[in-house]
């Protein structure tokens, strides 16, 4: 027995041995093959993570963007593209050519029709069907409605306003060109240019009663987040070819927050926060059409007004409006000045007419350029280009003295850019880290909003003339206007308010809006009421407002 089990071992024990050779081969070459494929497996993965990265930084890059604008129009309730509060939007002030008009050259009469477009009723003997297929053919890649508030802004721009439009479409001729080049350049519609002619009227120096400047109408905050340089002597808001590309890096976040070209024309007037909320009112809708209702009432005649600008634009002629030549050079060149250099400089050793320099380089303040500071552009007529090359040697040089005394451009460096801005205080801020904020004192902004105390609170508005050079008006004005009423705007009639005057009470109705108010009573103007009562313009059916009689 013992034999024939000896006789079995031996006889299986090479099977036995072959086969565990032949499984740990195996084993081994699954290893190797394992390894190789976790290899494959790992580049892959690395790959993908590297591509997911790439878009996880794009959408946070996105998102960022989206969360700074949010933010900056969260923190000042719903600010504009100008930065303009709600309550700044109202018929009265509203920033746009329905209300706003001064050419560069010096106009002396308001010349823009002050219509109430939601009572207004305008006739044409253009056919409906006429203006429907003339803005199907436009082709534009932004969509062009049409229905009976569109209706009316065409024919305000296009029949309306015979003295006005052809001014505007004669600097179109001039600045248009442009606004097209850097559109495209940031890839947004190029039939946006045409917001340059609601927000400003074609004008580079228009400022609005709220201190947004220039063509593009901004504010400081939003100028600041979309590069554009301010100090005592430079304001590139001014600068009609910057603040064109930072109107086209705004409104290119806003159709990326919004994914619609309508909308953010619409944000640009009355804030991202307030096309957000009605957005939500309406159901979470995104056509401007189903937020229509929900949006400020003066926010709801923009798009209806960019249209009708457009349009305009397009067929001044089928309307017999010949733009007006309006006298700038056909050609710029543009210098690169790297020291301090004053326009009476340029003109008296190139022949360039002051006028034109301050036409073409609007955003220098004092008409100094601080070269020494950093480097700026300056353009000159191409036809005065090479007198600017033949004398450039001497003309930082040409009365220098006279030019740059030191105690004026101390003056102008101390005083700050002078920017009136609003402060809404958040938690945990106190007077002296916003003074410090704002390069100013906290007595300054005590005086400037007329607190009594140090004490301030979450979400109280505060004035700022950011570096302390407030306006010579503003002390007194301070002493006669309370912190909530110093937020507002200051007032653009000339009637004075007195605190102790006499007054009407007024119930209001649903429906009322300040400015309607005000027009039943002459004198007064929707400010002179917020003032004299310390509201803002928000106000509701049943409120108790007084009406002051003014002296």
């Amino acid at each position: 027995m013992l034999a024939a089990a000896a006789m079995i071992s031996a006889f299986t024990a090479p099977a036995t041995e072959a086969w565990g050779s032949t499984r740990q081969d195996r084993e081994r070459k699954t290893k190797i093959y394992l390894q190789k494929e976790n290899r494959k497996l790992v580049a892959v993965i690395d790959s993908l993570q590297a591509e997911l990265s790439r878009y996880q930084s794009e959408m946070r890059r996105n998102d960022s963007i989206a969360d700074e604008i949010m933010d900056l129009y969260d923190e000042n309730e719903g600010k504009s593209a100008a930065g303009l509060n709600p309550e700044d939007y109202t018929q009265d002030v509203t920033d746009s050519l329905l209300n706003i008009w001064y050419l560069q050259q010096q106009i002396s009469a308001r010349e823009v029709p002050d219509y109430d477009m939601d009572t207004m009723k305008f006739e044409s003997n253009v056919p409906d069907e006429v203006y429907i297929s003339r803005l199907k053919a436009m082709n534009s890649f932004i969509a062009l409605p049409y229905n009976d508030v569109v209706k009316k802004y065409i024919i305000l721009y296009s029949e309306k306003m015979p003295e006005t439009m052809p001014k505007i479409l004669g600097l179109c001729n001039w600045y248009m060109p442009i606004f097209e080049e850097i559109f495209n350049e940031h890839d947004v519609p190029e039939e946006l240019k045409a917001m340059a002619v609601i927000e400003s009227a074609m004008n580079p120096t228009a400022v609005s009663r709220a201190g947004a400047k220039g063509m593009w109408q901004f504010m400081y905050s939003t100028a600041k987040i979309y590069g554009l340089h301010i100090d005592s002597f430079v304001d590139e808001r001014l600068d009609p070819v910057k603040s064109a590309h930072a109107a086209a890096e705004y409104l290119k976040d806003s159709y990326r927050i919004f994914g619609d070209w309508n909308l953010a024309i619409a944000s640009y007037n009355c804030g991202a926060g307030n096309v957000n909320r009605a957005i939500r009112r309406s159901g979470g809708k995104r056509n401007f059409w189903d937020i229509y209702p929900y949006l400020p009432r003066e926010t709801r005649g923009y798009v209806p007004a960019f249209v009708g600008a457009l349009y305009t634009m397009t067929y001044y002629k089928e309307h017999g409006i010949v733009p007006q030549a309006i006298e700038m050079p056909a050609h710029v060149d543009t210098f690169h000045v790297s020291k301090m250099l004053h326009f009476k400089q340029v003109s008296a050793l190139t022949g360039v007419p002051e006028q034109d320099l301050k036409n073409l380089n609007p955003q220098y303040r004092h008409e100094i350029i601080p070269g020494n500071e950093r480097d700026y552009i300056l353009r000159i007529p191409f036809t005065y280009a090479n007198a600017f090359i033949d004398n450039e040697d001497s003309l930082y040089t040409y009365k220098a003295d006279e030019y740059f005394n030191p105690v004026v451009i101390k003056k102008i460096k101390d005083g700050g850019d002078g920017e009136r801005i609003i402060h809404r205080v958040r938690s945990g801020e106190v007077l002296g880290r916003i003074a410090i904020r704002y390069h100013v004192s906290v007595s300054q902004i005590k005086r400037w909003n007329n607190l009594r105390s140090d004490n301030i609170r979450i979400g109280q508005r505060l004035v700022i003339y950011r570096g302390g050079n407030a306006p010579a008006a503003s002390a007194a004005a301070s002493s006669a206007k309370s912190a909530s009423a110093q937020a507002a705007k200051p007032s653009s009639t000339k009637s004075s308010v007195d605190k102790n005057a006499e007054y009407t009470i007024y119930v209001v109705k649903s429906g009322d809006s300040l400015y309607n108010i005000a027009k039943n009573y002459p004198g007064v103007s929707a400010q002179n009421i917020m003032d004299f009562n310390g509201i803002s313009s928000k106000i509701k059916p049943g409120m108790k407002i007084r009406i002051p009689k003014l002296r």
